[in-house]
């Protein structure tokens, strides 16, 4: 979904005209922003919260060269989403996701009954 997918919602929704409805959609999405760039959380029961989180300077340990890099503090956006909607997505995902290890399961038992006809990894002792 995206914003014309939005302003399409609240035109059939509301009843109201495109105008009306891009003026209300941008309003809504300024406000939050004001509202956290301010450092205050935007709390939309049922829906989430969005705030601001001050992160600490730190040192961390680049993996190539294994050489500390301090790292500096800074402020991070956050988004939490509300019991309803994770329970609303997690219900939604798990009747995909039981279908899913349903065909994978399946796959891999396809694939243990056959054979592959590839040569083993296993070394001569000489």
């Amino acid at each position: 979904m995206n914003k014309v997918d939005l302003v399409r919602s609240a035109v059939d929704r509301l009843e109201l005209s495109r105008k009306d409805a891009v003026a209300l959609i941008d309003g809504v999405f300024d406000d939050i922003q004001a509202a956290v760039v301010a450092g205050e959380p935007v709390k939309i029961p049922g829906f989430g919260q969005f705030k601001v989180r001050d992160r600490a300077a730190r040192m961390a340990r680049n993996p190539a060269t294994g050489e500390q890099v301090k790292v500096p503090a800074k402020r991070v956006f956050k988004f939490l989403p509300a019991k309803a909607l994770k329970e609303a997505v997690m219900s939604k995902r798990g009747s995909r996701a039981g279908a899913a290890r349903k065909k994978i399961g399946s796959k891999a038992a396809a694939r243990k009954a056959t054979p592959t006809g590839r040569k083993t990894n296993s070394r001569k002792k000489r």
